[in-house]
C-alpha cells in the first residue's frame, strides 16, 4: 500500500533545489512505480549537486510530509501531499494533450461512449463519462405515433440527447385526430421545460380537457418515467481491464473495491458530480477521496457542457503514480470538445 501523509500546510515553502528534487522524485516514480534514491539522483542530468545534499533535502521533504520510505528501502515515493504539491505548484502550466474525438456525427449518448472509449485508450486508465443529471435535461421535442390501429408510440427526445419510446396498447382502434392532437399538445406544454414529474404533472393538469383526452395522455405519460429511470445510473466506463491487469492495484481487496463502487454507481457518480463545481480539472489524490474504494487511486475529473453550464463530467481514474500532466491536459481537452460538440446539437 501507498504511504500517506495529511495534506500540506499552505504555509510550507520550499527552496527551489528541493522543488527540483521533489519534482524529479515523482516523475521518475511515475516511469518506474519504484522508490526513488539518492544514487539514482545524483545519476538524473537536470540534478547537479553531490549525493550528501540529495541526502539531506530527501530528508527534509520527508519532514514535510512529502516524501516517505516504503517499507525499509533506501529509497522515497511521494505521499499524497507530495503528489498534490507537485500537482498545484510544479507542474507545468498549459500543457496540450493530442486527441481527437470521432464525434462529429454521433448521437449524444453515443458520442459519450465514444468519449470514455477514447479516453481510455490514450490514457491506458479507468475512463467515465456521466450523462447529464435529469435536473439538467429540458423536453426538446415529442412525437405520438400510429403502429397499429390499437398500437401508439410515443417518443421524448430531451435537450441532453437523451431518447426514450413507449409502445402503447389501446383496447379500441386510436383515433387519428387524436394522436395528432396529443403531439402538439405535449409539444406546445412541455417543449423547453423539466423532465421532473412535478413539472410535468403541473404543465398537463389542464382541468378543461374532456375524459378522451386526459385518459389518452395518461397513457403516454410512462415514458417521462423511462427517462427519470434511465438518468440515474447513465456513466460510461471504459478502460477496467486495463487499470485491473499489469499489477496497477496492490492488492485484492483494493480491485474488490473498486469493482463494488462501478457497481454501485449512484455513489460514484456523486463522486464525479464534484467536478461540476470546478473552473477547470479537478484532481482527487488518495486520501484526498471520500469514498474508500478510490483512496488507492488518483482521479481526474472536468465538467461538459455549454458555456453557462456543466452537464456532465469527463473522468478518468488511475494509480497514484501516473502522469498527471498528461493526464490533466487530455482530460481537459476531451471535456473541451465533448463541450463543443453539445454546444453544436443545442445549435441545431
Amino acid at each position: 500500500m501507498a504511504l500517506r501523509a495529511a495534506p500540506v500546510p499552505s504555509l510550507v515553502v520550499l527552496t527551489e533545489r528541493q522543488e527540483l528534487i521533489l519534482r524529479r522524485v515523482v516523475e521518475t516514480h511515475q516511469e518506474t512505480a519504484q522508490p526513488v534514491g539518492s544514487k539514482t539522483l545524483a545519476n538524473d542530468p537536470a540534478i547537479d549537486f553531490g549525493p550528501s545534499t540529495i541526502r539531506n533535502e530527501l530528508a527534509a521533504l520527508e519532514e514535510f510530509g512529502l516524501l516517505a520510505h516504503p517499507h525499509t528501502s533506501a529509497g522515497r515515493i511521494p505521499t499524497d501531499a507530495g503528489r498534490r504539491f507537485y500537482v498545484d505548484r510544479l507542474l507545468p502550466q498549459g500543457q496540450r494533450a493530442e486527441i481527437e474525438l470521432p464525434i462529429v456525427k454521433s448521437e449524444v449518448d453515443q458520442a459519450m461512449r465514444v468519449t470514455s472509449a477514447t479516453l481510455a485508450q490514450v490514457t491506458n486508465l479507468l475512463a467515465i463519462v456521466s450523462a447529464p443529471p435529469l435536473e439538467a435535461a429540458t423536453v426538446r421535442h415529442v412525437e405520438v405515433l400510429t403502429l397499429q390501429p390499437h398500437v401508439a408510440m410515443v417518443v421524448v427526445i430531451t435537450s441532453t440527447g437523451s431518447v426514450a419510446k413507449r409502445l402503447i396498447s389501446f383496447e379500441q382502434s386510436i383515433d387519428s385526430g387524436l394522436i395528432t392532437w396529443a403531439a402538439e399538445y405535449l409539444n406546445e406544454r412541455l417543449s423547453g421545460h423539466e423532465l421532473g414529474a412535478r413539472t410535468v404533472a403541473a404543465r398537463l393538469g389542464d382541468v378543461s380537457l374532456g375524459a378522451s383526452e386526459r385518459g389518452f395522455l395518461e397513457a403516454l405519460l410512462p415514458v417521462f418515467d423511462d427517462l427519470r429511470s434511465d438518468s440515474e445510473v447513465m456513466l460510461y466506463v471504459e478502460g477496467a481491464g486495463r487499470l485491473l491487469g499489469g499489477d496497477r492495484l496492490d492488492n485484492l481487496s483494493e480491485i474488490n473495491e473498486l469493482l463494488s463502487a462501478l457497481e454501485r454507481r449512484v455513489a460514484l457518480l456523486g463522486v464525479l458530480r464534484v467536478a461540476l463545481g470546478e473552473r477547470d480539472v479537478l484532481v482527487r489524490i488518495g486520501s484526498e477521496n471520500e469514498l474508500p474504494a478510490l483512496q488507492s487511486l488518483a482521479l481526474v475529473g472536468a465538467g461538459y457542457g455549454p458555456r453557462a453550464q456543466k452537464l456532465g463530467t469527463v473522468s478518468v481514474i488511475g494509480p497514484l503514480q501516473m502522469d498527471y500532466g498528461a493526464v490533466i491536459a487530455t482530460v481537459r481537452e476531451a471535456a473541451w470538445q465533448l463541450s463543443r460538440y453539445i454546444e453544436d446539437v443545442d445549435a441545431a
